[in-house]
């Protein structure tokens, strides 16, 4: 997925200098919002906030005796967008990260070390980061000394490296309106530099020089201000591009024209419902009345319910009703629908009985695990990366989130935890998360040492009255 501008560019403009930076990060602005990796993300949060953009666009059209298609104003226009871009998305990335990520390296106590040098916020970072890297393709994680931040496709322009692929910079902006200023931010290897649009709101201007990544300040005991002390870089960019699959493409590529049929099929019934009357009526040989008498005749109907007609000249009244047709339409929604489970290869719950075994809820679950294994592949690699930057060694461990016969999984690892220790039973308990793990098994030992310390007590007292 690569931008429009490369890193090269920014060299060949530059020419490793200062001058120049401010014209290149607006340039690489424009490109990037002219791409179709943005614009296909663009798109793709409309489907996201259940905004289809085919439907909502769509409007019916006549044409008139020259020929030309004009917009049909008469026509009912229910416009109804489904939910699946949104619901589907959401059950792929929280079935690998719903549960949160784990790392293997624990210290003597159990605690994870790992996760607590990622910041508070990591699991959420993630989730969000692996939404966004479904929906748009891609996300990128920024390391900011103690925390990670997520940075979308929409307001962060890569520049990748020409020779390797790697990232190399890129420039995260935002701007609230048209009106208002615009932001960014260019981050290098060798550190970040903060632009602000100028007052006729086109050109950039530095609005903070280069700063390191790293960089502590001290108060000054006299005035209260801070003062610079150290900076520091990181070895490489703090910057870790983040893949929703091996395809590097959003999801709603090849998904966008089943959700659009869905919706145009199921809002062009609902359009014929509330054009067709319930009943209609043809009135024979009264070619003599005009638009207000039959106003008169049918306001009459519906008031009274009843019609005098002079039946002597072939004059005559005759209710007619339609029907709407349902059942094919119905039938193609159904298929459509279990077309875009199988093809996104979700779970639809609905295809799974209440009495199921794990055996038939693992052979359903088949199509999720395949597609998170490639999910899961690829935010580990960026994981790894983003731990290499601080100078860890570790592997994250994915829980997946999926529904299953508890009660017959409980009673399996109770029949094996003969064989097992303690802390491996309670790891494959399906009601305990990893988190609890840990403090169980400290909860167990102090009252293993409460036990014992009440037993050496009685034992004490006992030895004392003999």
């Amino acid at each position: 997925m690569a931008a429009t501008l490369t890193y090269q560019d920014y060299e060949r403009v530059t020419h490793g200098g200062e001058s120049g930076v401010a014209e290149f990060v607006m340039a690489a602005i424009m490109s990037h919002k002219n791409s179709d990796d943005y614009k296909v993300a663009v798109i793709a949060d409309d489907y996201d906030h259940q905004k289809n953009t085919t439907i909502t666009q769509y409007n019916k059209t006549i044409y008139s005796m020259t020929g030309v298609a004009v917009t049909d104003f008469t026509a009912a226009n229910n416009k109804l967008c489904s939910n699946f871009f949104s619901r589907l998305n959401t059950q792929r990335c929280l079935y690998s990260l719903g549960n949160g990520i784990s790392f293997i390296d624990v210290d003597e106590s159990g605690e994870d070390t790992t996760k607590e040098m990622l910041g508070k916020n990591f699991d959420h970072n993630i989730k969000e980061g692996g939404y966004y890297a479904l929906i748009h393709g891609v996300s990128f994680l920024y390391w900011d000394m103690e925390q990670t931040h997520i940075f979308k496709l929409t307001e962060f322009v890569p520049l990748y490296d020409e020779s390797t692929g790697e990232l190399r910079a890129g420039i995260r902006w935002w701007q609230l309106s048209e009106e208002k200023p615009m932001i960014a931010v260019f981050y290098e290897e060798d550190g970040l530099t903060r632009f602000k649009s100028g007052g006729d709101n086109k050109g950039l201007e530095v609005d903070r020089e280069k700063q390191a990544y790293k960089t502590t300040y001290e108060k000054v005991p006299f005035d209260g201000t801070e003062e610079l002390v150290d900076e520091e870089n990181y070895g490489s960019l703090p910057i870790v591009p983040m893949y929703g699959s091996r395809l590097k493409q959003s999801t709603l590529i090849g998904m966008r024209e089943m959700i659009d049929a869905y919706d145009l099929i199921r809002s062009g019934f609902a359009n014929d419902l509330a054009e067709c009357a319930e009943i209609y009526w043809i009135v024979n040989n009264a070619g003599g009345m005009d638009d207000s008498d039959l106003a008169k005749f049918r306001d009459r109907l519906k008031l009274q319910h009843i019609a005098v007609v002079d039946g002597s000249d072939g004059v005559g009244v005759t209710p007619y009703t339609q029907n709407i047709p349902y059942t094919a339409r119905q039938a193609f929604l159904t298929e459509i629908r279990d077309g875009l489970y199988e093809d996104f290869g979700a779970l639809d719950v609905h295809t799974i009985a209440a009495s199921a075994t794990n055996d038939h809820i693992d052979a359903a679950y088949q199509p999720m695990d395949e597609n998170a294994g490639d999910f899961e592949s690829w935010i580990r690699k960026s994981i790894v990366q983003l731990l290499a930057l601080i100078g860890v060694d570790d592997e994250p461990i994915f829980t997946r989130d999926r529904i299953s016969n508890k009660m017959e999984q409980v009673e399996m690892v109770l029949s094996e935890a003969q064989y097992l220790d303690e802390e491996t039973v309670l790891r494959k308990l399906p009601n305990i998360s990893p988190e609890e793990v840990a403090i169980v098994m400290e909860r167990r030992q102090a009252e293993d040492m409460q036990r014992l310390a009440m037993t050496e007590t009685m034992e004490g007292g006992t030895e004392g009255e003999v």
